[in-house]
């Protein structure tokens, strides 16, 4: 029992077997050699009595889950910016299915998306707004059963500036054979090509046509004859979200669809002083006129009928001609405009006696009242009037729908 424990003492001198106890004795010594080995043996039985026990925090810790199989995407990915309106926004999971996904903006408005059947994949079906930061928050569940969350953020183009685009004619209209389809910018178009490939002209029947730009807020779209009667015609502009150049876009779409009437075309002779009305090809009607004088000549050329008044007041100061130089200020009736320069058919009771045989007007066709009248009727929008022998230049491309002069070889060109 004690044979384990070693205590040293100092070496008693020779022949004194009991010098180095001092005053314990003998007993005293094996007593506490006794308590040692038994204390000893204790220590050594408590610690390999449980070999391997775990320590007490152990007892409290949570098991490790591996983390859940499903993992969700997002395109754009978490903080994309400058991402096109016009972009779908994709949701999709792997190993599990969406569950619900919501895509708003900073107002909390949502856009409209759909969970594809198969529930792997969400996307988007309406346009985004400009300059606008939104949240998708995507919920799924995965193979294993285990609900995952994702949310991400992202950033739409900051334009710097948007453009309104019109279009004449307008939807529902019935215009004439000579109408081009035209189309307006608000802002100075900096990408023509690139303005020019979000408008489409779609005809029935087809009908070959070209792109001429007059300017940089003004393109149009004709084809290389009068058009037919009764052409469908419908005019599309997809520029939303569509860079057109210099940071200006697109602000809407718009869409036109309207109809080509009758074909009305007069011939004024500023030589014999006679106008000849053609409907669908046949002669209706001829009327004396007088043109304008040699000092404001009429203009030669393919004009277009632009615009109708039952009244109108014209003033010559409006393209410079004073009065204290000739001018005038007169209301006239039957007033039908066939360019931006003045130029009119109107009734003209005043030179009805020189009407057929000379030309005193201001540059307009004088009509009589009666011949004003019917002309008025008749006419409309689109139509044409093909001036000849008026002793004046040609009209201009720009003034008003002078689009026929130019020639078809340097149309399609598109002066762009």
């Amino acid at each position: 029992m004690d044979g384990p424990v070693r205590v040293s003492t100092p070496c008693p001198a020779a022949g004194d077997r009991n010098a180095g106890l001092g005053r314990l004795g003998r007993g005293a010594v094996i007593t506490l050699l006794f308590v040692v080995g038994v204390l000893s043996a204790l220590v050594a039985g408590c610690a390999a009595s449980h070999p391997g026990a775990p320590s007490p925090a152990a007892h409290h810790a949570a098991p490790v889950l591996p983390p859940p199989v499903a993992v969700i995407s997002t395109d754009p990915p978490d903080r994309a910016t400058d991402i096109s309106p016009l972009k779908p926004i994709a949701v999709t999971v792997t190993k599990g299915k969406l569950t619900q996904v919501s895509l708003t903006n900073t107002q909390g408005a949502p856009v409209v998306g759909q969970i594809d059947a198969d529930g792997k994949s969400w996307k988007t079906t309406k346009p985004l707004g400009y300059s606008r930061v939104y949240t998708i928050t995507a919920n799924a569940v995965g193979d294993d059963n285990r609900a995952v969350t994702s949310t991400t953020t992202f950033t739409t183009i900051q334009p710097r500036t948007l453009t309104f685009p019109s279009i004449n004619p307008l939807n529902g209209e019935t215009v004439g054979v000579g109408q081009p389809v035209s189309v307006y910018f608000d802002e100075p178009i900096a990408d023509r090509q690139a303005a020019e490939s979000t408008i489409s002209v779609t005809t029935n029947p087809p009908v070959e046509g070209a792109f001429y730009w007059f300017s940089k807020h003004e393109v149009h779209w004709r084809p290389q004859q009068f058009w037919e009667p009764g052409t469908q015609v419908t005019v599309e502009i997809h520029d939303y979200g569509k860079d057109l150049g210099n940071g200006i876009y697109g602000q809407e779409d718009r869409i036109s669809h309207f109809t080509i009437g009758d074909e009305f075309v007069a011939h004024a002779d500023g030589a014999t002083h006679q106008m000849v009305v053609d409907i669908n090809g046949q002669m209706v009607r001829t009327m004396p006129i007088s043109m304008g004088r040699p000092s404001s000549p009429s203009t030669n050329g393919i004009h277009v009928v632009t615009d109708r008044n039952a009244t109108k007041v014209m003033d010559s100061t409006t393209f410079g001609l004073a009065l204290d130089a000739g001018g005038y200020i007169a209301k006239v009736q039957w007033a039908t405009r066939i360019s931006n320069g003045g130029e009119f058919v109107h009734a003209a009771p005043w030179s009805v006696a020189q009407q057929g045989n000379s030309n005193v007007s201001h540059g307009c066709i004088n009509l009589s009242p009666e011949n004003a009248k019917w002309f008025f009727d008749h006419v409309k929008k689109g139509d044409v009037v093909i001036n000849t022998n008026t002793g004046g230049p040609d009209l201009k491309p720009w003034d008003g729908f002078g689009d026929w002069q130019v020639p078809w070889t340097q149309w399609v060109s598109g002066n762009k």
